[in-house]
């Protein structure tokens, strides 16, 4: 792909989020209009977020409070996001290497994802406290199934005569799998990754409201009991917008590299 493609590429992907972005609000906006019960007690429109947020009297202390939360949210869905892809990536590789371990260890696997995190966020906190590991183990869960599943159909997806020609000059597994696999996985590990960091930032979120205590999650939860709904309703927006971000990040890169390496973003 030439420069001028990706540039085409990148700006049509761009262009798609934002579109998304002002469907969300007229859909919230809608929402409002459709059930009046919710507001103006607890409902807020997108003018009462920017009002809280920018032009209000207060908006530059509200607003430095929520971005200050928002950084320690975004370190906590960092964690989560690097924890669960690189579990997701080895766990991935060593199934389609072993085959039998994944016909053993899959259904353990999905049976686990079936279990509701917030019933399992006791036990966590329980073993690993509530820092980081509590931050990477409820952001990592989110993460690796997903992803897991994606890698999969990716590390599965190399071409035979390529391993047929490294097996036959005497590569092993490993060698079939750095070789042949993981390259032509790449596009499956981007489509994992923009899958994945939503995600993270939602497991972020939850580990922060039921196990650290610290970043938007905690104010989201300090925020229902207090009443505090302009507060709730802007965090609610920061999530999103930052989320929407983040995926446009991977996104981006995703058209580069896949650009380079001569490869259509799946």
């Amino acid at each position: 792909m030439t420069r001028t493609s990706v540039f085409s590429t990148t700006t049509r992907f761009l262009g798609a989020l934002v579109g998304s972005l002002v469907l969300i609000v007229v859909i919230w906006s809608l929402f409002l209009l459709a059930f009046p019960d919710i507001g103006p007690i607890i409902g807020r429109t997108p003018i009462d977020v920017f009002e809280f947020l920018v032009s209000g009297s207060d908006a530059s202390s509200q607003r430095s409070a929520i971005f200050d939360d928002l950084w320690i949210t975004l370190g906590d869905t960092g964690i989560g996001f690097v924890t669960g892809m690189v579990a997701a990536i080895g766990v991935a590789a060593v199934f389609v290497m072993f085959r039998p371990a994944a016909q053993t260890f899959m259904p353990l696997a999905m049976l686990l994802r079936s279990v509701p995190l917030v019933a399992m966020t006791p036990l966590i906190t329980m073993i690993v406290g509530r820092g980081p590991a509590c931050v990477a183990v409820m952001g990592g869960i989110i993460v690796f199934f997903p992803a897991l599943v994606m890698i999969m159909t990716g590390l599965n997806n190399a071409p035979r005569q390529i391993s047929d020609v490294i097996t036959a000059y005497g590569g092993t597994r490993f060698t079939t799998m750095r070789m042949a696999s993981l390259p032509s996985a790449v596009p499956a590990l981007f489509a994992a990754a923009k899958v994945s960091v939503p995600g993270a930032m939602i497991g972020a979120t939850v580990s922060e409201w039921l196990g650290t205590n610290k970043g938007l999650g905690a104010s989201l939860q300090q925020a229902l009991p207090a009443a505090a709904y302009d507060e709730l309703w802007a965090s609610v927006v920061v999530i999103t917008v930052s989320s929407i971000v983040l995926y446009a990040v991977v996104g981006v890169i995703e058209n580069i590299v896949l650009a380079r390496m001569g490869t259509e973003p799946t």
